[in-house]
């Protein structure tokens, strides 16, 4: 993919900013999405690798300062089972902090939403990591022990809401991360002088921050737009761009003969759709005119029809 953008340069004005240039070679961000989804693997893989060999030596030392009778094979199935576990519940975690996001005025329904998730996801932390450690002592002709349950239940998730804060501020500072890499978008506003008649009601332009640097993308020139938890994405010529908005406000700011609904999460530039493909559903497929399929729900497929005729 290509950079779709250039730079604005500090002292320049809203008419003298350059745009869109097709020339411009990949960048880091479009080099680094091939081995995105390997790396965010690799990533959890060395971190939970890494907290079950040091706790397994430091729970040894312990036990062996304490001189007590328990084999050394015992610790690193304590940490392994849990670890194990953990990294498999990863991606569900990472599916509801796209469910519940941190926004300013929704922060307290949030917390709250987090803190029954982290009763959950304790639960069937415990219980798998349990399930692992009964199976293993079996296997060497042991008995491994975790009564009384409720007990061990709430000991377990006094530690575990800790390790599921710790992941969820890691996983919400990886996306931040992601977002100030890959460039967000915010609507571009008019200096504080300018008169309120003059002011447009629809936005013309969005302006990206992008690591430091400020850039313009045309309203017109958006392909098509994804609700993404409470951000919605500006696609433009394989590119995402974040806009914190949702679909709902975006969808009254942008122009109606241009832009329409298709979908709960999905709008389309009219003069990008390549082709609309009627399904037996009820529902369409719609091909835009780079190839990309977006589905269109019956619910918006006649307002699609009708605005397509009036083009």
């Amino acid at each position: 993919m290509n950079d779709d953008v250039s730079p604005i340069p500090a002292a320049a004005s809203a008419a003298t900013i350059p745009t869109a240039h097709p020339a411009v070679p990949p960048s880091a961000w479009d080099r680094y999405q091939p081995w995105r989804r390997t790396a965010e693997i690799l990533g959890w893989v060395i971190l939970f690798g890494v907290n079950a060999v040091a706790g397994s030596l430091t729970t040894l030392m312990d036990i062996r300062r304490a001189g007590l009778d328990i084999p050394n094979w015992a610790p690193p199935v304590w940490e392994g089972s849990s670890c194990l576990v953990a990294l498999a519940l990863v991606p569900a975690l990472v599916w509801y902090t796209r469910q519940v996001p941190f926004h300013v005025d929704t922060w307290r329904r949030a917390l709250s939403l987090h803190l029954l998730g982290s009763v959950a996801w304790s639960v069937a932390h415990v219980t798998g990591m349990v399930a692992i450690r009964k199976a293993v002592y079996a296997g060497l002709g042991e008995s491994y022990d975790f009564s009384p349950w409720a007990t061990e239940y709430i000991y377990e998730y006094l530690k575990d809401v800790r390790s599921y804060t710790y992941m969820v501020l890691w996983i919400e500072a990886y996306r931040l991360l992601l977002r100030r890499w890959q460039g967000e978008a915010s609507v571009l506003t008019v200096a504080d002088d300018v008169p309120e008649p003059i002011v447009p009601e629809r936005p013309e332009r969005f302006l990206v921050r992008k690591l430091g640097k400020e850039f313009l993308i045309a309203a017109a020139e958006v392909e098509w737009l994804q609700a993404s938890s409470n951000y919605v994405n500006l696609h433009l010529r394989g590119r995402d761009y974040p806009l914190r908005t949702t679909m709902a406000s975006i969808e009254t700011q942008l122009d109606p003969a241009r832009f329409v609904r298709v979908h709960r999460s999905y709008m389309v530039n009219l003069d990008c759709v390549g082709e609309i493909e009627p399904l037996e559903s009820g529902d369409a497929r719609i091909t835009m005119s780079d190839g990309t399929r977006i589905p269109c729900s019956r619910r918006y497929r006649g307002a699609l029809r009708q605005e397509r005729r009036a083009a």
